[in-house]
């Protein structure tokens, strides 16, 4: 019989918590991916490249900022939700009746343990994998198509060896304004166009380029032979240029230790043993930028549960006091460990340092900080359970 009411208290706690928790990780979300998308589709747009280029790059940062949003999120929800709890008595009346803070965060900390375990999953697959997805489509983007940004009276030379000028060019090079174009045909002839406006664009699927003219004379010669011309008008004219997907190949995935999955990096790890000397293999990855790498991630999911008891903690402050010290403190305690442990992550890449003391010792610290204040705060409720006295009855434990 008394498990039912903390089953539906634990319900009721879950419902207060996603509303706050999707609107923080969207506004999160936002704030993080604001500046980076201005400059990513500034940098398409000067390639040319096209939205469908855009929209799957947008979609492999996702998970980057993911990561970043989640803790971020969960503990302002969290701070929101016990703080609401509290301002309109929920706490104390739960409080009142035997339940205790723990209990009324053990209901964070599980959902914690969920979100830490998907993390993981987050930082040791779909990050790594991701991470390599864009930068080979942005290295796409930029390189693998023709796309010259011409400046007036510049020369550039096209897949098929055809020499190509402007006397003016507008929109970073993609129009072009009086083209002359000098091109090898078949059976030993050239062709020597000339026009008085044209267009480059890039196909999606960035196999061609497509070269539009408009009003404009082919003349046609064969080579040695300059007598034998042929001259001919056009209004429309259009040549595809195929790009080579060979010439500006990215490299493949592995050469950072940011996109190597969790049991790569620790394949990894167990191979760098048997390299005696990084010149035995150039394509190694340093040992130490391995373990960084694996540290980092594994703590990155650790801290996920402890966030729980330190934003609930945060959140119950003093009565008809505003919450803005408690918000204040929260901010500055996760951005602050979050900085120390990229440096600590740092510093272990570099070997200045070992793991457990670059990474482990500021995750302990922030774990052991956590913990210490909710007990101050619940006066000991981690530690034993607390008995509420019912008139005339047995003591029950909660």
């Amino acid at each position: 019989m008394r498990k039912r009411p903390l089953r539906e208290l634990d319900r009721y706690l879950l419902r207060q918590l996603i509303p706050p928790f999707l609107i923080s990780l969207g506004t999160v979300m936002t704030a993080l991916l604001l500046e980076r998308l201005l400059v990513l589709l500034d940098d398409l747009a000067s390639e040319g490249s096209s939205l469908a280029t855009f929209l799957s790059l947008l979609t492999d940062l996702l998970p980057h900022y993911l990561g970043l949003a989640i803790p971020a999120a969960f503990s302002v929800s969290i701070f929101i939700t016990i703080r609401r709890m509290s301002d309109h008595n929920e706490i104390d009346a739960l409080m009142a009746s035997g339940i205790s803070l723990s209990r009324i965060s053990h209901t964070y900390v599980l959902i914690g343990i969920v979100l830490g375990g998907s993390s993981l999953l987050l930082y040791g697959y779909i990050q790594p994998l991701a991470r390599y997805d864009f930068r080979s489509g942005f290295y796409s983007a930029a390189h693998a198509a023709w796309t010259p940004r011409f400046q007036a009276r510049m020369f550039a030379t096209t897949t098929d060896g055809a020499m190509l000028t402007a006397e003016k060019t507008r929109a970073n090079g993609s129009v072009l304004e009086k083209v002359f174009i000098r091109a090898n045909g078949t059976n030993d002839t050239l062709h020597l166009i000339s026009a008085r406006r044209g267009l480059i664009t890039t196909l999606p699927s960035r196999s061609e380029t497509r070269l539009d003219l408009w009003d404009g004379d082919i003349i046609t010669a064969r080579h040695g032979n300059l007598q034998d011309l042929h001259k001919t008008h056009f209004e429309h004219s259009a040549r595809f240029f195929i790009n080579d997907p060979t010439a500006h190949s990215f490299r493949s995935r592995g050469k950072d230790a940011r996109e190597l999955t969790l049991f790569e990096l620790i394949r990894r790890l167990e191979h760098s043993h048997q390299i005696i000397s990084p010149s035995a293999d150039p394509d190694s990855i340093p040992r130490s930028n391995l373990r960084a790498e694996l540290d980092f991630r594994l703590a990155q999911a650790l801290t996920m549960p402890f966030i729980a008891p330190l934003a609930a903690t945060l959140a119950i402050g003093v009565k008809r006091r505003r919450p803005i010290t408690g918000m204040i403190l929260l901010a500055i305690l996760l951005v602050g460990f979050y900085h120390l442990l990229q440096f600590g992550q740092s510093l272990v890449a570099t070997g200045a340092v070992q793991g457990f003391y670059g990474v482990w010792i500021p995750e302990l610290t922030f774990c052991a900080i956590c913990i210490l204040l909710f007990v101050t705060r619940s006066q000991g409720g981690w530690l034993r359970p607390k008995k509420v006295k019912i008139p005339n009855g047995v003591p029950i434990t909660r």
